[in-house]
């Protein structure tokens, strides 16, 4: 008996860790859609609620002085909606079907700052704190 009480402390100190986690978003690479440059985001769950839909609005600081905010989304707002579990990656990705594209090479492109987030879970705002580094 005396192994398994010993284990428990173990298992309960890695519960306690992953359910303080948080949802941690990271800059991805860049696309080119038809000349013009497509930012996106990389999202890490790390905590212990599964993310419905989340939205990162991402203020770009283009080279002519210009500012413009894209929409990075890790599903179409009123669609299908792919769901980001604990523990799990996703992408958020500009829909350019429904938003307008930035117009430029990405090398325009000069800086990055966070907007507007939405993060929703079970039709409430996530409990968990999202972490941006666009």
């Amino acid at each position: 008996m005396r192994p398994s009480l010993l284990c428990i402390p173990f298992v309960l100190a890695s519960s306690i860790a992953s359910a303080a986690g948080g949802i941690d978003v990271r800059r991805a690479p860049d696309n080119v859609v038809y000349g013009t440059c497509v930012p996106s985001l990389v999202v890490e769950n790390t905590s212990g609620e599964t993310v419905d839909y989340l939205q990162i609005d991402l203020i770009v600081a283009l080279a002519d002085g210009q500012e413009r905010t894209v929409e990075l989304q890790s599903a179409y707002r009123e669609g299908v909606l792919y769901p980001i579990a604990p523990g799990a990656k996703g992408v958020l990705k500009q829909h350019l079907d429904t938003s307008r594209s930035l117009g430029v090479a990405c090398d325009q492109v000069k800086a990055r700052k966070v907007g507007r987030i939405i993060c929703e879970s079970s039709n409430k705002a996530c409990a968990s704190p999202v972490s941006v580094q666009p």
